[in-house]
């Protein structure tokens, strides 16, 4: 896919600050709550998304009235910004609220293909924002990839019950852990891939989006650890072909 270009021109951060309260007092007056609070989380402020707009969107998902299309397509649309810094805590949104919103969240996002294109994403105005550019995509990336993993299994890696005694991968039956495990594997790629070094956590929001991740990566890793133990347990009670495959 071809980039997405953004004008070589940076943009004043004392006036987009201003923009984006006049745009959130707007959409207040006018009773549009869910796309002022999306709004006030995807400021122009070089600073992750604040914690009391993600707990407003957490919140609103275990609201039996809520609509989930309401908050996503807020988000989606936040993301298809020309500045970095929007799209980015958009993206860094959209995670914590499918981190830890209610499970309907994640199930609408399931049901979207694809989820954020932003494949082609450049953000051209300044060395920096070329920079955050490249994470942006990677992320986007992962975040595609965990919404598929979501479809493909029916539930989400990271909320699922992790141990010996009730750990969801440890129990499976052999067909099912052959059907999980590579859907597991893309899904740590696709988070490895991001890639960001120390180096390069210069700003608030990246730092704030490697943290989500960074939990993700914990949780994955124990899910994976869960059900290598559970194929090895089951390794030699395998038929011949199947311990090809397993191989």
């Amino acid at each position: 896919h071809a980039p997405i270009r953004t004008p070589r021109r940076q943009f004043d951060p004392l006036l987009m600050s201003v923009v984006d309260k006049v745009q959130a007092g707007v959409l207040g007056l006018t009773g549009q709550h869910v796309a002022r609070t999306v709004a006030k989380a995807s400021s122009h402020e070089m600073l992750g998304p604040k914690r009391k707009h993600i707990e407003v969107l957490i919140s609103l998902t275990h609201n039996p009235t809520q609509s989930m299309p309401a908050i996503g397509d807020e988000l989606f649309s936040r993301a298809q910004n020309s500045s970095w810094i929007v799209v980015f805590k958009a993206l860094i949104t959209c995670h914590n609220v499918m981190v830890r919103g209610h499970e309907k969240f994640t199930q609408y996002l399931a049901s979207r293909t694809p989820l954020f294109a932003l494949d082609g994403f450049l953000d051209r105005s300044t060395v920096q924002s070329r920079d955050m550019s490249t994470f942006i995509r990677r992320y986007a990336a992962y975040l595609n990839q965990k919404a598929f993993a979501y479809r493909q299994m029916g539930y989400d890696f990271c909320r699922i019950k992790r141990g010996k005694d009730d750990g969801v991968l440890r129990s499976l039956d052999s067909q099912k852990l052959f059907k999980a495990l590579p859907v597991l594997e893309n899904l740590l790629d696709a988070l490895l891939a991001v890639d960001a070094t120390a180096s390069e956590l210069t700003n608030g929001v990246i730092n704030s989006a490697f943290l989500v991740l960074f939990k993700d990566l914990i949780k994955l890793f124990a899910c994976y650890n869960d059900a290598i133990i559970n194929l090895l347990e089951k390794f030699y009670e395998l038929k011949k072909l199947q311990c090809r495959e397993a191989g």
